[in-house]
């Protein structure tokens, strides 16, 4: 049977407090009630042919609670005169709660509306965007506004989280219900406190004007000669990323590798340290300007990521050379290749000639289909046979500060 039921309009209404347009009302005003109800009734044949199980349709709507059902008078030419259900009235909002059993809900947004009003009007906008989202969040909703009245109180702080005094408020709670915190503050704020240049999750103390975690920068000194801290030799340290900008090391070369094995064995070389890279994040490491007067070799893995992130960290220091990231180590370890996962496809602008064809052989699948080769899988004796000659060539006159693989970007 095709005819509207009783469950066929409580689907109706439903749909209307699923897409939150029924909460929404709270917020704007709105009145919707009386509610009028479509409904799909038998045609003449039904009536003809089906005419006790219509009757019992029509039965059955009237029978409904919190609604008011309304008649069609007509003239069958069987049956005779009739009256069939033409649509169905929701009269009140407490009829339409009763019906879904959503008062308790209603009453509970009801009462995050008025206390929102009353204390920060400001985030209603919000309330009528996702109020089913707000419902959810009945419970914390006095805490949420109480994290919003803090910092409308004292706007961009400067503290850490764990430093925010609230009863019945944590640094735990704050974090996270950050991507809600974070909407409902753009909107409380004046613009001045929010450094809109700061984004997503990650980004929320620095947005908000909290002191955040210090990025650190982990480096090991490979010349036994570089006595940072006495009776020290080749210290594995760890500095905020403020101290090390600071540090103006007396060495000639920076070498920075991404994976920690190859971190610590990495073996001694005169004037130099190793740095224990960070992925596609060189912010921390973009602040220490007196790298800009040192000669730096990036070693990783050779694959599209690879050069992306190589092509990154020249964003920040445009004279940075790559290091076993050729096609004649790649060609070298044929036997170790591995697969790459979701390989880059776009274009890098800051590679060298020989690095760029590399890559488009990596990214268009010219050797192999989605080819890596994990820079921990290169042999010690291929790496301290390129040290070698790399400080043979140091020797010689022809090293230090490299001046410019810039010259042949493409």
């Amino acid at each position: 049977m095709t005819w509207t039921g009783p469950k066929e309009l409580t689907a109706q209404l439903a749909r209307l407090w699923d897409r939150g347009e029924l909460l929404r009302d709270a917020v704007t005003g709105n009145v919707r009630f009386p509610l009028r109800l479509a409904i799909k009734s038998p045609n003449s044949a039904d009536i003809t042919d089906r005419f006790n199980e219509v009757r019992e349709w029509a039965t059955e709507l009237a029978a409904m609670d919190s609604v008011r059902v309304e008649w069609q008078a007509f003239r069958h030419r069987v049956q005779g005169a009739q009256k069939l259900p033409a649509c169905v009235w929701v009269e009140t909002l407490e009829d339409a709660l009763t019906w879904l059993g959503k008062r308790k809900d209603w009453e509970r947004f009801s009462a995050q509306v008025s206390t929102t009003r009353q204390t920060h009007p400001a985030l209603l906008p919000w309330l009528e965007k996702r109020p089913l989202q707000a419902l959810a969040l009945s419970v914390e909703w006095p805490r949420l506004l109480a994290v919003v009245t803090w910092l409308v109180e004292h706007p961009r702080p400067g503290v850490y989280l764990r430093q925010v005094d609230m009863p019945g408020v944590h640094s735990k709670f704050i974090e996270i219900h950050r991507g809600v915190l974070a909407e409902l503050l753009d909107l409380a704020l004046p613009a001045d406190a929010v450094d809109s240049g700061k984004t997503g999750i990650s980004q929320f103390s620095a947005r908000y004007g909290f002191l955040e975690k210090p990025t650190r920068i982990r480096f090991r000194v490979l010349d036994p000669t570089i006595r940072i801290v006495p009776g020290l030799t080749f210290p594995d340290m760890t500095l905020d990323a403020d101290s090390f900008s600071r540090l103006d090391l007396d060495v000639q070369r920076i070498f920075i590798t991404e994976n920690e094995t190859n971190f610590l064995a990495f073996p001694p070389t005169c004037n130099s340290i190793v740095i224990f890279g960070a992925g596609y994040g060189w912010d921390a490491v973009a602040r220490s300007h007196w790298l800009k007067r040192r000669s730096i070799h990036y070693w990783g893995d050779i694959d599209t990521h690879g050069f992306g992130i190589l092509d990154q960290l020249r964003g920040h220091f445009d004279h940075v050379v790559s290091f076993l990231m050729d096609r004649a180590t790649l060609d070298a370890h044929v036997a170790i290749w591995g697969s790459e996962d979701k390989p880059l496809r776009v274009d890098l602008h800051r590679l060298t000639p020989e690095e760029r064809t590399l890559y488009d052989d990596l990214r268009d699948n010219r050797i192999r289909p989605a080819l890596r080769l994990e820079q921990e899988h290169i042999g010690f004796h291929w790496l301290a046979h390129r040290l070698h000659l790399l400080e043979d060539t140091t020797a010689s006159g022809s090293g230090g500060l490299v001046e410019g693989p810039q010259k042949d970007y493409i």
